[in-house]
């Protein structure tokens, strides 16, 4: 169970330092003008915002403490 803690922390933790560290990117598609069948569309790369990343990494990071403050206090 504490392992399983461990890894599901790791997640949040490492894809909040990859958002942070200002790779994380999403794809945001527009229609412009739509003429009928036709339509003329936009891709834009858009940044995820920085407090999603920060807020990842605060509960990554209190999960990982979690599963390991509970490894290491054995009854």
């Amino acid at each position: 169970m504490r392992l399983i803690l461990i890894i599901v922390g790791l997640v949040p933790l490492v894809a909040g330092i990859w958002v942070v560290a200002g790779s994380g990117t999403y794809h945001d598609t527009e229609t412009i003008v739509k003429l009928g069948s036709t339509a003329l569309k936009a891709t834009q790369d858009k940044a995820i915002p920085q407090w999603l990343g920060i807020s990842g990494i605060v509960v990554g990071a209190i999960l990982v403490l979690g599963g390991f403050m509970g490894w290491f206090k054995r009854k």
